[in-house]
Formats: structure tokens, C-alpha cells, sequence
């Protein structure tokens, strides 16, 4: 159905020309889903906007063909490209909010598709509009019709804009992280939604995401992309049983889960080069723990291990035709976590750092002329949790749930805008009795890691000022030496060059960013730190450096942590307790091991049921490598 024949895309930028995409060659069949996998920078969305043509002004695919069946989409006018895009071949793009139009209703933005692309007008069109935002799981679809897109939350943006992509019924998406942004329920609802039109349809569908798991659910052949190239293609069921480049196999032991409790993550050092040079090495060399000589004078060829698994590495000759060194990930997991250990008893018989009793946070309903207040937003409802001292909380549920909110009002972030009742304890003090000097004492000991690092640090500070900022304000006993001492030791706590203090905040990779607001919250030596979703935008190597910074200050420091998050696998890993929570209430609460591996309320057995996991996929994959897949026999 679709054939890219080394498609290579370059990209002008002040430092060069940049290769972003370098002789990529893959192809995709009718009802096929192909995933494409890899860290951030290795080329993956820029594949898909290649695909579409919708590169930026100084992009252009500067050789290869991408034929959809027998038109090559490359040669085509951008006139005539309007036809296919959005008819044959549609996108659901990673970042919903950049990509819907926000003087538009999200109604008006797919009744645009439908008009454009199909027979149906007015009413008709309004009706199936309706039709997609009710499969994708929007509730009240004939109201939310006629919302505007900054009236909803990320996760129903994304729903829009898969019903977008889907509305003109396309031969093939491409799907840039479609669920990146998604709880977990949703995340299931989505990828059951793109099974059912698959099958219905025999839509194709090019899957882009770091999310091992689900290409383990969705994907019947993988591509992994290092730095521009397709480095490893497989099979799904091939490549989760034997991946045999270096990168995916790092990849896989950097994910976290019950069976890696109290051991540091394998993480992968160093980042994508630059693509802006011609390569005369392997482009992962520096990285490798397998580098040969070889692999710093040549680059190697993608070589055919037999069974349609290519791999792109000196470590299988192409005479071989078989590993040198076989690899196997084993994806079977305890179904118990790991025995607790010596920092976990500790933590467990710990005493009570942060108490909230009965917390509320209601945000007023405000109406008429003079704005009197008519009812409330009762985000957070009554709940009740203990953070013991050098212990982990992870604070789990869906979008709206008020998990968010819970960290904002005991950081003492909503009193302007909320009412707050109850009680936030720190040490038994109450937070929201404090003012002035003792509110600035007691920030001294509760700390702050926000999702987006890039959105909260300032950009136009360098990052000595940043880190020094919060040391001048809260530790006035400290003169301008033992400051500049103290950031240069939290930059080296958090594994960043001492030169890292004269840069700016746009001049760090994603993971660096999150580790630089790491530094800033560990400045004023907290005693509790409140993590918001502090891994969800990085990458699976990423993720696994911050996580193990995460648990190396804990155990040397005695940090504890308040960790908001909907990555199971993170809480699976990190979590000493776990608090469950549902529109604003708590619904359950106790040790990890009990929540995760014997729930007792239907709400935390729902959304333990929709995790993807690769061990769920277990079974898909020993029946796809036991025989040929349907598709195959279609």
C-alpha cells in the first residue's frame, strides 16, 4: 500500500544542513500496522512529515520516492497533494494543543475534513462529526461539538484530534504518539478504536512512539531508528523475543517494572549526535558497550538475519546470517514485586512527614454580571494520605481526577483562586494557616518538580541564576561563595558539567531540562519533594536516568517524594505506598505490592486491567511466532 525507497530529508539550520532522515526504506501493507521506535531526535516525526509533505519551509526530501500505490506522493504538486492528504492518508500529530486551530470549534474542525474529503454536507456532515467525537470516547459529543479546543483537557484534545485524522475514513494514519497524552483507560479505549477500524477497514496504520508496550499490543512489524537510519526491523513477535541490536536492547533493560525494585535502571549514556556531519563510524559507537574498532572506521549496512529481521551492526556479519552474541529479553515479570528492602522497611516504619486530613480544594462557579459564585468545581474532595519520611507516594489516576491539584493546594500554589479546607501537615505544622516568613521556611522543606521543565524554568536566566535563585531566597544564611559552591555541587548531583551553569535552559536536551529542575528543587536541602508527572514527556533511556537520580537522593539524602503519575510501570518501580484517586475522592490507598498485585476497588482494577504491558502481549507474540498472521494469510 505505501513503499518508501530511501527517503532522505534534510533540513537547513544554522549549524549546516541536517540529514534528518537518511535512506530510509520501509514498506506498508493493507490492515498492517508498522511502528517506528526510537529516542527523541532520531527521526521519526520527521519521517511522518516527509511522508505528508508537510515539512517546515526549510525542510525538503532531498531524494527517494513515497508511493502510495502507484502515485509517488514526492512528485506531486501541492495542489493535487491536498486530495490525498486527509483522503488516502491522514495524521494524528503528537502535540494536540499546537495542532488544533483555536478560534475554531473542535466540531467545525472535523465537519472541515468530512466536507473536504467526502459527499456529505450540513447536517449530515454535523451528524457524523458527532458520530467520531462519541467513538473516540468524548462524552456529551452533541454538546462538546461546539466547545473550542482550550475549553478541554490535553487527553480529549488528542481524542479530537484522532477523530480528525479518522473522519474521512483514510487508507492510512499515521500516528505521531497518539496517546503520549493519555491516561491509561483512554490510552485502551484509543488503541481498540484504531484495532476495530483496522480490521473493519483494513486500514494501515504507521505507528510513531517510544512506548514499548504498545507497539508490543499493536504493531505486527517494528523499525527502531537511531540518528536518521533504521538500525533494526523485525517482526513484532521477532523482535520482542530477539532484538539483536545494542540500542534496543538497552532499550529494553531501561524499562522499569516490579522485577527491577532496589536496582538502578540500565540507562544509556551520552545522546543522539548531531546530524549535520557525514557519518564515517557507526552512529551509535559512542554509546555502545559492544564498540569494536571496525565501528569507529566504517558505518555498518543493514544486514538480513533471515525471517525479515534486519539489523544494522557489525555484530552479525552478513556471511553469519546469525547473531554472534544472541540476544534475548526476557519479558516475563514476577506477577509480585520484589521483596522489600532495607531502605523500604525503614521507610515503612518511618515517621509521618507531610498529613493531609480531609482536604479540599473547590474552585468557584462564577455567573452573571457581578460574577457571584453559584457552585463549585469540587476538584479535590475530602482526601486523606500520610508521606512517610524517606518514602515514596505515588499518587495514581486518571485526567481530572485531582491528582494535580492535590500537590498544587498542600504547595500552597491555589489560595487565590480555591477554597481550601482541611488540613495539609508538614511535621505535624499546618500549611495553610502559614504567612510571610513562616511560609518561606516551610517551602525550605516541601519542593516542587513540575511535568514540563522547559515551561518552568525562566528562559531568559541562565541556569546559575535559576539554581541560585531559590538558594538566595530561602537560605539567606548563605554568602555569594558558598551559593555558587552549592550550585555547582547540585550540578554535579544530577550528572551535569559545571559549564552547564553559563547556559540557557534552550540549550539542554528534554532529560537535561528535568534535571536542572531536579537541582532547583534539591537547592534548599527539602525534606519532601512533590513530582508532577516528572517523566512523562522523556524517553525510555531518559526516563530511566531521572528515575535512577530520583531513588540514588533518596537513599543518600532521605528524600521523600509525593509522585503524581499515570506510568504504572514507574509506580511498579518506585512506589512504596500508592493512593488511588477518582474525580476528586480517594478511592483506595496501602503498600504497593497490595494495590498493584491484589486491588480491591473495581476503579484501581480497571485501570491496572488497561496498563499495556509487554508481558500482556506475551501470548499475541508466541502466537505470531508459532505461524503466519492473518494478514500474511490474506
Amino acid at each position: 500500500m505505501l513503499t518508501v525507497d530511501h527517503l532522505c530529508t534534510e533540513i537547513d539550520a544554522e549549524t549546516g544542513v541536517v540529514r534528518a532522515v537518511d535512506a530510509l526504506s520501509l514498506t506498508l501493507e493493507r490492515g498492517e500496522t508498522f511502528a517506528l521506535v526510537g529516542e527523541s531526535g532520531c527521526g521519526k516525526s520527521m519521517t511522518a512529515m516527509s511522508l505528508l509533505r508537510l515539512l517546515p519551509d526549510s525542510g525538503r526530501v532531498a531524494a527517494g520516492s513515497v508511493r502510495l500505490g502507484e502515485t509517488d506522493l514526492v512528485q506531486l504538486p501541492e495542489a493535487k497533494m491536498r486530495d490525498f492528504r486527509g483522503r488516502r492518508i491522514s495524521i494524528i500529530f503528537q502535540e494536540p494543543s499546537t495542532s488544533l486551530n483555536p478560534i475554531m470549534t473542535v466540531g467545525r474542525q472535523i465537519i472541515e475534513v468530512i466536507e473536504r474529503h467526502t459527499a456529505l454536507r450540513g447536517a449530515d456532515a454535523r451528524r457524523r462529526a458527532i458520530e467520531w467525537l462519541d467513538r473516540v470516547g468524548i462524552p456529551e459529543p452533541e454538546r462538546r461539538i461546539d466547545t473550542y479546543p482550550f475549553q478541554m483537557s490535553g487527553g480529549q484534545k488528542q481524542r479530537v484530534m484522532i477523530a480528525i485524522a479518522l473522519a474521512a475514513e483514510p487508507d492510512i494514519v499515521v500516528a505521531d504518539e497518539p496517546t503520549t497524552a493519555l491516561d491509561v483507560t483512554i490510552q485502551a479505549q484509543i488503541l481498540d478504536l484504531l484495532k476495530s477500524l483496522q480490521q473493519s477497514q483494513r486500514l494501515a496504520i504507521l505507528l510513531i512512539t517510544h512506548d514499548l508496550a504498545v507497539v508490543a499490543q499493536m504493531a505486527h512489524r517494528v523499525g527502531m531508528m537511531y540518528a536518521g537510519q533504521l538500525v533494526e526491523v523485525a517482526e513484532a513477535a521477532e523482535f520482542f523475543a530477539r532484538p539483536l541490536h545494542p540500542y534496543a536492547v538497552s532499550l529494553f533493560q531501561a524499562l522499569p517494572d516490579a522485577a527491577k525494585r532496589g536496582q538502578p535502571l540500565a540507562s544509556i549514556p551520552g545522546q543522539v549526535p548531531p546530524l549535520n556531519q557525514s557519518f564515517t563510524r557507526c552512529r551509535f559507537a559512542n554509546r555502545c558497550s559492544h564498540v569494536m574498532p571496525r565501528c569507529e572506521q566504517t558505518p555498518p549496512d543493514l544486514v538480513d538475519m533471515g525471517h525479515g529481521h534486519q539489523v544494522r551492526c557489525f555484530l552479525y556479519p552478513e556471511a553469519e546470517r546469525a547473531p554472534a552474541t544472541p540476544t534475548r529479553v526476557d519479558l516475563r515479570s514476577p506477577t509480585t514485586l520484589q521483596p522489600t528492602g532495607a531502605h523500604e522497611r525503614a521507610a515503612a516504619t518511618a515517621e509521618t512527614l507531610l498529613e493531609l486530613r480531609d482536604y479540599r480544594v473547590w474552585f468557584p462557579i462564577r455567573k452573571g454580571l457581578l460574577q457571584r459564585t453559584v457552585d463549585y468545581v469540587r476538584a479535590v474532595d475530602g482526601v486523606s494520605l500520610k508521606v512517610a519520611a524517606g518514602s515514596t507516594l505515588a499518587l495514581v489516576g486518571e485526567s481530572g481526577s485531582g491528582k494535580s491539584t492535590v500537590g498544587k493546594g498542600l504547595l500552597q500554589l491555589l489560595r487565590q483562586t480555591a477554597t481550601i479546607s482541611g488540613q495539609a501537615l508538614l511535621r505535624g505544622q499546618p500549611l495553610d494557616a502559614l504567612e510571610g516568613e513562616a511560609l518561606r521556611a516551610a517551602r525550605r522543606r516541601l519542593q516542587v518538580v513540575f511535568q514540563d521543565p522547559f515551561a518552568s524554568l525562566n528562559p531568559r536566566m541562565r541556569v546559575s541564576d535559576i539554581l541560585e535563585e531559590g538558594v538566595a531566597a530561602l537560605r539567606t544564611d548563605l554568602d555569594a561563595r558558598e551559593r555558587g559552591r552549592r550550585i555547582a555541587a547540585l550540578l554535579d548531583r544530577v550528572g551535569l558539567p559545571s559549564t552547564a551553569g553559563q547556559r540557557f535552559p534552550h540549550e539542554f536536551s528534554g532529560g537535561q531540562r528535568q534535571r536542572l529542575a531536579i537541582a532547583r528543587a534539591l537547592a534548599v536541602e527539602p525534606e519532601i519533594i512533590v513530582a508532577d508527572e516528572p517523566t512523562s514527556a522523556l524517553d525510555v533511556s531518559v526516563q530511566a536516568q531521572i528515575l535512577n537520580l530520583f531513588k540514588e537522593l533518596q537513599q543518600e539524602l532521605g528524600v521523600a517524594y509525593l509522585f503524581i503519575t499515570h506510568n504504572f510501570g514507574v509506580v511498579e518501580y518506585l512506589a512504596d505506598e500508592i493512593a488511588v484517586m477518582k474525580a476528586g475522592k480517594l478511592v483506595e490507598a496501602g503498600p504497593a505490592d497490595q494495590i498493584l498485585t491484589r486491588p480491591s476497588d473495581p476503579y484501581t482494577q480497571a485501570l491496572l486491567a488497561a496498563v499495556p504491558r509487554l508481558t500482556v502481549a506475551e501470548a499475541f507474540l508466541e502466537e505470531r511466532a508459532r505461524g503466519s498472521s492473518s494478514l500474511n494469510e490474506s
